[in-house]
């Protein structure tokens, strides 16, 4: 099944699921690794026979970094937005990793942010690492605004408060801060992540898969349905990218060093250079 991706090492073993995000140098959420992440996720969904899903990164200082600001500026922003009722594909994809019957994991050593950590926050459990695992939504910052579900995300996940921080303020939040807040399960350090994820992940497919399903199934019967605040999220988005000056401050962030390895360890500080 790894020959299927070209950004994604896929590996199944009695039903555990183990995705592998190999999109060197900073994991960014390029064209391929979307289109990936879209087929493996309607793969996971169907797949009878894998009942954990886990997705960790082969590049040990980024787990996902957010999505391609190159592609984003490509956008259409010359008319006005129009409505839509139905879900972009970014969407569609972190909705069933929120909603798949199985349990979905993702194992955070290193950064995130922007629509990787949207769809870190669409999945049922995080764990990172103390002293690595960093979240920067650093959307704001560029003009624009988390459009991939994070304005939906997270104030469900860390309360609005938190969220409003993480979101307006655009800025680095280290592991100990995300575990207290929620947006981590738990922080530990590096060397216990993974296992502690493969055990966990192993505990879980080891359950009746009925049972597992019905669990989740359940609970997410006590959120409320996201889908109205992420068509609204999505009409919000299109309307950032024609405010004025959105698109010189995206295009300043890539001339600063945005998505090279040197700014996206300091993209929190980058994007305050931009004010």
């Amino acid at each position: 099944m790894s020959n299927e991706y070209e950004c994604l090492q896929v590996t199944i073993d009695d039903g555990v699921a183990v995705a592998v995000i190999d999109n060197p140098p900073i994991n960014l959420f390029s064209r391929q690794l979307f289109i990936d992440m879209l087929k493996f996720s309607e793969a996971m969904e169907s797949d009878d026979d894998v009942r954990v899903v886990v997705l960790r990164s082969s590049t040990p200082d980024f787990f996902i970094a957010h999505f391609d600001v190159e592609l984003i500026l490509q956008m259409p922003a010359d008319e006005p937005p129009e409505w839509s009722d139905e879900l972009k594909s970014f969407h569609v994809m972190v909705e069933r990793f929120r909603t798949m019957p199985k349990a979905t994991i993702c194992e955070i050593a290193g950064r995130v942010g922007g629509g990787g950590g949207e769809l870190a926050a669409s999945c049922d459990m995080r764990f990172g690492a103390i002293g690595g695992t960093t979240l920067c939504q650093m959307e704001v910052p560029l003009g624009i605004l988390p459009g991939g579900s994070g304005t939906q995300r997270l104030p469900r996940l860390v309360g609005r408060g938190a969220a409003m921080e993480i979101i307006l303020g655009g800025d680095d939040v280290d592991a100990a801060t995300l575990e207290r807040w929620g947006w981590l399960n738990r922080a530990m350090p590096e060397d216990e992540l993974q296992p502690f994820v493969d055990r966990l992940a192993r505990r879980i497919a080891d359950f009746p898969a009925d049972a597992v399903a019905r669990a989740k199934r359940s609970a997410l019967a006590a959120e409320a349905d996201p889908t109205p605040g992420l068509l609204l999220e999505a009409h919000l988005f299109q309307e950032t990218l024609r405010t004025p000056g959105s698109q010189e401050r995206m295009t300043n962030f890539m001339a600063r060093g945005g998505q090279t390895h040197e700014g996206e360890s300091r993209v929190g500080e980058l994007g305050g250079e931009l004010a």
